[in-house]
């Protein structure tokens, strides 16, 4: 791999975007407006406009709800959701993380229909690299479960994975897990699709707008130990652009929801943790020996390392090679040769990419790489929907209409209580092993 990397991240060539209409897709759509002064009082106020808020704000509002407020720092979709890299798949361990994904999946291939957005799906599978013994009978637990769940996810021999990934080197592999269904797509235009929709539902969006404290009624903020908050709940939402009035608020901060839940007295256990993406150069598929018609989405399980289509170039994605469990969202010069090993490791064939441009994100990490979705029991009509695990893109569309459903009333397709953050206290750690 070239390591000679631009030191300008500006859009690719005419030439190469012509090709690519993921990226100049992107440069042109994401123009959201949004309301410039906060609102002295709304029913909900949403924090954080990634997938995850503007899902929810989205759902809310079909539901009726009036007086909605999405809050947002930056820019919708600016955060953490603009740098993953668009895997949705429904290889999961758990449950309900596979009720969860499959239910976003099924949205994700109708939204452009829905809401008028191409989202640029790819649907070329996922497939999971397995080189011990243990992971593969872990996998084949977790397959036989998925298609007990109606997936056609499937083990594979070495030999299929060679056959179906040329460009893996699968000297001490043992077997690989494949799904079909999944695939990649383009996360900004997902949050594009959604904000769209929720602002024509009467959805308030403030954009630079940074929350800075609540404010609470009754009660002395004890909990009992039936789970009860003394009578403490949310009375308002502090911000930069001033004081909202609200019965209801909803954490889905992403990295950060653990700082809004400890402004709000609400314990969140969310840890941000870097991760680092790189996209190539346009590739000659002939020269590789690769077809990005028909390429996966390919993660060597055990490193996390992986890669996917990106236009007419290569995504590729793994670990640093020491953990970084801080709000830092640099670029380390450590990262691309610990990449450059990777590849040569596993994927040698692609080893001669020129690199364009990357970007590092934060995942928001739990202790047991699941989900908190629930209502607050140190504060009520405080909900969140946080600590995804590197997971909550695909999983937003369908997690939007659960909390929307929490928050009025309704019943959720899919029953989310075992991933209330009271877990920790009662039933312990809820392990989500298909973690990348």
């Amino acid at each position: 791999m070239n390591r000679n990397t631009p030191t300008s991240t500006s859009a690719i060539s005419d030439s190469a975007a012509a090709k690519d209409g993921r990226r100049s897709r992107r440069r042109k759509r994401w123009k959201l407006e949004s309301t410039s002064t906060a609102p002295t009082s709304a029913e909900v106020v949403i924090i954080g406009a990634g997938v995850m808020g503007a899902s929810i704000a989205y759902h809310l509002a079909k539901h009726g709800v009036h007086d909605i407020v999405l809050v947002e720092r930056d820019v919708p979709g600016s955060g953490s959701t603009s740098k993953a890299a668009g895997g949705v798949r429904s290889q999961f361990s758990d449950e309900v993380n596979i009720a969860l994904s499959t239910r976003s999946l099924e949205v994700l291939r109708t939204f452009e229909s829905e809401f008028g957005v191409d989202i640029d799906l790819v649907s070329n599978g996922y497939l999971f690299l397995l080189d011990s013994a243990e992971d593969a009978e872990t996998f084949a637990a977790n397959v036989e479960l998925q298609q007990r769940m109606g997936l056609d996810s499937r083990m594979l021999t070495v030999a299929e994975v060679a056959d179906l990934a040329p460009y893996i080197d699968t000297e001490g592999l043992v077997a690989g897990a494949f799904n079909p269904g999944d695939g990649h797509c383009t996360p900004e235009a997902v949050v594009s699709g959604y904000v769209n929709a929720a602002r024509n539902l009467g959805v308030q969006v403030l954009k630079k707008c940074e929350v800075t404290g609540f404010e609470t009624a009754g009660g002395d903020g004890s909990v009992g130990s039936d789970g009860s908050n003394g009578g403490r709940r949310v009375s308002a939402v502090t911000t930069s652009k001033g004081r909202i009035e609200c019965a209801q608020v909803v954490c889905a901060a992403g990295a950060w929801s653990g700082l809004i839940g400890e402004a709000a007295g609400v314990d969140l256990p969310v840890r941000p943790l870097r991760r680092e993406i790189m996209v190539s150069e346009p590739v000659d598929e002939t020269q590789l020996g690769i077809d990005l018609s028909r390429m996966p989405f390919t993660i060597d399980f055990s490193t996390s390392f992986y890669v996917h289509p990106e236009g007419p170039g290569l995504l590729f994605g793994c670990p640093d090679e020491t953990d970084v469990w801080e709000f830092d969202d640099k670029r380390s010069p450590d990262w691309l040769p610990t990449l450059a090993e990777l590849i040569e490791s596993r994927a040698p064939a692609l080893g001669d990419v020129e690199v364009k441009r990357g970007w590092a994100g934060l995942y928001e990490m739990t202790p047991d790489h699941n989900a908190l979705i629930g209502e607050a029991e140190e504060l009520a009509g405080f909900f969140y929907a946080c600590g995804f695990s590197g997971h909550g893109f695909l999983m937003g569309p369908a997690v939007g209409e659960v909390v929307a459903d929490l928050m009025t009333g309704h019943q959720p397709f899919v029953d989310v209580s075992g991933l209330d953050k009271r877990r920790f206290a009662t039933s312990g750690l809820r392990k989500e092993l298909n973690i990348v």
